[in-house]
């Protein structure tokens, strides 16, 4: 097998003849009887399915970019066919609207109307695979044992199923052809078991076609020494004999241009066609097992040639078919050299070969089909999609009822409404993010952060939320993130205003909503809900942006931080704010705890707030490279970190952790035989306030550069201490050049 550049077959395809040729026998060999079956249920002349399976394989193999799909008669189209047929009043008629439907299609194919096959979910494409295989299954069963049907060559399976199905059941106790069970046996043995035997070295054999000429085979040997099991007429397959060559065609009615019944049924059939080629193709190619993308635009154009020139030549619309693909992907097929030989053999046999194609019995066929709808309708399948959740299940399972009980695409189109439905359901539940807090002796807070879009598909979660608030509730709504809001959305924030949050004392708010969104009343719209960044220039304003968002936190009136990626990207280039010293201890995230943005802090942990050299030199690169202009020392209550060292030096054990009470002891500030359990947890608090003030003072004495700064105002240097109960942070005045003997003070 080589990787070879080809014009004829495209760009990047995979040519091993040695696959190819077998794969291409084996998908005639299905295709035939499909020929038949569906001409038939189309109520069209039986040839007319053969010609469209000969251009099927010869032009749209040749025009299409696909690797693997196999373009014959559709069956999801029968039904179309055969009421057209009828209302229109003559097969010649219908040519003419197949033809017009045809030149719809390619104009569709260059408009880029394929794009339409990238919105196709996956589990609808898998739930149409599986579907398939399960009409496989159910309708090729009475061929697999020998049942008589009256339609033997019926094969529209999706529109008659259950009704078939019950025909079946009954049929199958009653007339079991015992050639046609044996014969089907041997060949799914023998196919299921292919890569446990030396038959798989049979390279130019696949197990498909082998299996059909050992039927062959098999069966004129019953013929001769066990005609019990010989099997003959409807079992074995049936094609016309053709007495000459102009007897294939059949000509559209030209002079039925102008009825209006003709366009109607034209631009029908274009439609229906072009979807069901397009998820044929996305079908085919989560098949292919080098998973190429066919271009969609392509194959509507090759469609649309190949349907005209079925309706020139007397043919029936013809779309790209999930049957026949999958059977040539199943026999090894590489390229789509395998639908070329289809195609050839299709012509050759209507033409030479139809007394040999009719040895076929119908039984061997039928096996390689319930293979094939096996492997697309596994357990294994079935679980994957049930492992996803019900989001992803559930349209599946709908996708294959819709199909079983109707059509192909109708089915389809019902469980896309159902992925619909589960996608507007996710819209329901998440047009925002909600927060509920309940401050000390405050209102409880009730914060919506809209997404970046909110529409009309938003309008029944948010009314939902807004209305079932509890009397006194404060809500604030933030747009701050969100590039655009739906004026109906608008007017439900006015109208809840109005009404409901007058009548139950509701505080209503709306914060970071743009200027170019106006309502018509006078809602309190805070567009300055916080200080611009790029006024940030000194220590002390930012100091108060920080307590101001601390405010923010408590209060549960958060502004959102968050940004596009474009003002992402702008806004980490800017320096950041402050460094902020705290305990490892302490794992709330400052950002939210101070309503800062991304990068606006850089957090340095030490445990129990004790700064070494080390970390202090970190602080002047910081403020030196990164230009933060402000140094933050902060702990937190209570500290378990400084509590479990104080409990070592209670038991006398000696641990790592003792040594963050080291600075106070050298200092004479805490003494280890004044603890007790009695006051365990005030030493608590007083050593975490006494290690930020030690390592404030540490900052000024031990770092020139770090002092002169300060000293200038150009960095700005305080403590705080973070409250863990309430949340608030209480925040120290800008420090200036002190000793340390001022942490006495503390005791």
């Amino acid at each position: 097998m080589g990787f070879k550049q080809n014009k004829l077959f495209g760009p990047k395809t995979y040519n091993n003849p040695s696959k190819d040729i077998p794969a291409g026998i084996v998908v005639f060999l299905v295709a035939l009887p499909l020929c038949l079956g569906i001409a038939l249920a189309s109520g069209a002349p039986l040839i007319s399915g053969l010609i469209s399976g000969m251009i099927g394989g010869l032009v749209v193999g040749l025009i299409s970019r696909s690797h693997t799909s196999v373009t014959g008669p559709a069956a999801s189209l029968s039904a179309v066919v055969l009421i057209a047929i009828q209302l229109l009043g003559s097969f010649q008629v219908f040519l003419l609207a197949l033809l017009i439907g045809g030149l719809i299609q390619v104009a569709l194919g260059f408009l880029k109307a394929g794009r339409i096959a990238d919105y196709i979910p996956t589990n609808i494409i898998k739930g149409l695979l599986a579907a398939i295989g399960l009409i496989l299954i159910f309708s090729q069963l009475p061929y697999a044992l020998g049942v008589e049907l009256n339609e033997s060559r019926l094969l529209n399976y999706s529109q008659d199923f259950f009704t078939g199905l019950q025909e079946r059941a009954f049929l199958v106790f009653t007339t079991i052809a015992p050639g046609a069970l044996l014969l089907s046996l041997i060949s799914l043995v023998i196919m299921i078991y292919w890569d446990k035997t030396p038959l798989k070295h049979l390279k130019l054999f696949p197990p498909s076609l082998f299996v059909v000429i050992l039927g062959v085979g098999l069966n004129q040997l019953f013929k001769f020494y066990i005609p019990t099991l010989y099997l003959d007429g409807v079992h074995l397959v049936n094609i016309p004999e053709i007495n000459h060559f102009g007897s294939l065609f059949t000509f559209p009615d030209f002079t039925a241009i102008n009825d209006s019944k003709v366009w109607t049924y034209a631009f029908t059939i274009a439609i229906i066609g072009s979807i069901a080629t397009l998820l044929n193709l996305e079908a085919t190619d989560n098949l292919d097992p080098h998973k190429r993308r066919s271009p969609p635009n392509q194959e509507l154009v090759a469609q649309g040639i190949g349907n005209t020139l079925a309706g020139l030549l007397g043919g029936i619309p013809i779309t790209s078919v999930i049957v026949r693909s999958s059977v040539n992907i199943e026999a090894g097929a590489e390229s789509k050299f395998s639908t070329l030989i289809h195609g050839f053999l299709l012509t050759i046999s209507v033409l030479f070969l139809s007394n040999i194609i009719n040895l076929i019995p119908l039984a061997s066929l039928a096996a390689i089909l319930l293979l094939v709808g096996y492997k697309l309708t596994s357990f294994r399948i079935i679980k994957q999609m049930y492992r996803k959740g019900w989001v992803q299940f559930l349209p599946f399972a709908v996708t294959v009822i819709a199909i079983l009980l109707t059509d192909v695409l109708l089915g389809v189109l019902i469980g896309s409404a159902v992925s619909v439905f589960f996608l507007l359901r996710s819209n329901f539940y998440n047009p925002y993010y909600i927060e509920a807090t309940n401050p000390v002796n405050k209102k409880k807070i009730v914060r919506l952060e809209l997404s970046n879009e909110v529409s009309f598909l938003n309008k029944p979660a948010i009314k939902r939320t807004l209305w079932n608030l509890p009397n006194g509730t404060k809500v604030i709504i933030d747009a701050s993130f969100s590039s655009y809001v739906e004026p109906d959305i608008l007017e439900i924030f006015e109208d809840y205003k109005d009404t409901f949050a007058k009548e139950n004392n509701i505080d209503f708010n709306i914060i970071g909503l743009g200027d170019n969104f106006t309502p018509r009343n006078k809602i309190k719209i805070d567009r300055k809900h916080s200080q611009d960044r790029n006024d940030l220039k000194t220590p002390q304003k930012i100091l108060n942006f920080l307590e101001e968002g601390n405010k923010r936190y408590v209060d549960g009136d958060l502004v959102s931080r968050r940004f596009q990626n474009k003002k992402l990207k702008d806004f980490i280039k800017d320096a950041p704010l402050a460094i902020v010293v705290n305990c490892i201890d302490m794992r709330e995230p400052l950002n939210m705890l101070m309503n800062t943005g991304i990068g606006d802090l850089i957090p340095l942990k030490v445990a129990g707030n004790i700064l070494g050299a080390d970390l202090i030199d970190t602080i002047e690169i910081s403020c030196r490279k990164q230009h933060a202009k402000l140094i933050l020392i902060m702990g937190h209550s209570p500290n378990k970190l400084i509590n479990y060292a104080l409990k070592n030096t209670m038991s006398s054990s000696e641990e790592r952790i003792s040594s963050l009470l080291t600075p106070a002891i050298s200092e004479g500030f805490f003494k280890p035989k004044e603890l007790n359990a009695e006051n365990l947890e005030d030493w608590t608090e007083r050593l975490t306030k006494w290690n930020i003030e030690y390592s404030r003072a540490l900052v000024l004495s031990s770092n020139p550069y770090l002092k002169s700064e300060i000293l200038k105002g150009n960095i700005g240097l305080c403590t705080a201490i973070f409250n863990r109960k309430t949340g608030k942070i209480e925040f120290s005045t800008l420090s200036i050049a002190e000793n340390r003997s001022n942490n006495n003070s503390l005791n």
